[in-house]
């Protein structure tokens, strides 16, 4: 079955990231819909002049933006971007053949990631392998925000292509650790929400853990040092979100 397909991205200050990822989508998408949470930049004006339809909504977390750009979609089958990603040559003539030929319910890709401008092949970052073109109707953007992921309904069939999802993520360490402390905090939010405590132990315990598993069971040392910074941080991720908690139950009100 031949579909019409609608590439649907949120956005907010992405003039660094947003022209690439809707290149790579021209000549596959029949409407490109970006959903912007009021950005400051020129995001609104990079769109615009690219030929993307505009659409500005309050934001009130990852999983509700995406939810709620999805309803935004003409089209019920949708390809789900982030605005710093992009369709490799491979995935778009994949995602070509699938659009001619539609079968599954949901379409599972490779995600790669460049970090501080090495592409990372280890350390649990690949393959990352995401639920991103689907038939809207058979899916739910679900999970803890800020760690938002497709929920396929039930019965729903889920077929895999080849080719890779290009994520241009962080270009510094400052960056990094920014966004560590930008997600932590909304994790604290979902975490205080549902009632969640940690201990001590738990404290002590789950940072080395993390290192342990991304930087040797999941062989980061073979992404060289830019393999050590990830694990290191992402154990530090794991010790300022738990901290984050920790402080929180032991000092509110």
């Amino acid at each position: 079955m031949k579909v019409n397909l609608s590439v649907v991205i949120i956005t907010f200050n992405e003039e660094a990231n947003i022209a690439r990822c809707l290149d790579s989508v021209e000549g596959i998408a029949d409407e490109v819909v970006v959903v912007d949470s009021f950005s400051t930049d020129r995001t609104k004006e990079i769109c615009l002049a690219k030929g993307a339809r505009f659409v500005e909504h309050a934001f009130a977390g990852h999983i509700e933006q995406k939810n709620y750009a999805l309803t935004q979609a003409t089209f019920d089958f949708v390809l789900s971007m982030d605005a710093d990603e992009a369709l490799s040559d491979q995935l778009k003539a994949s995602v070509l053949a699938v659009k001619h030929n539609w079968r599954a319910d949901v379409y599972q890709m490779n995600r790669l990631t460049s970090y501080c401008g090495k592409w990372i092949k280890h350390t649990g970052w690949y393959p990352d392998r995401k639920l991103r073109l689907f038939d809207k109707r058979k899916v739910v953007w679900g999970g803890e925000n800020p760690h938002d992921k497709i929920i396929p309904g039930q019965g729903a069939s889920i077929a895999y292509i080849s080719g890779d999802l290009l994520h241009y993520s962080y270009t510094s360490i400052r960056q990094h650790l920014n966004q560590i402390n930008l997600f932590t905090d909304i994790a604290l939010k979902e975490m205080q929400q549902q009632g969640r405590r940690v201990s001590i132990p738990g404290l002590i315990v789950k940072p080395p853990f993390r290192f342990i598993r991304m930087y040797l069971l999941q062989l980061g040392f073979l992404d060289g040092f830019e393999g050590f910074c990830i694990a290191t941080l992402s154990a530090y991720s794991v010790f300022a979100k738990y901290a984050k908690l920790y402080m929180y139950n032991k000092y509110k009100a």
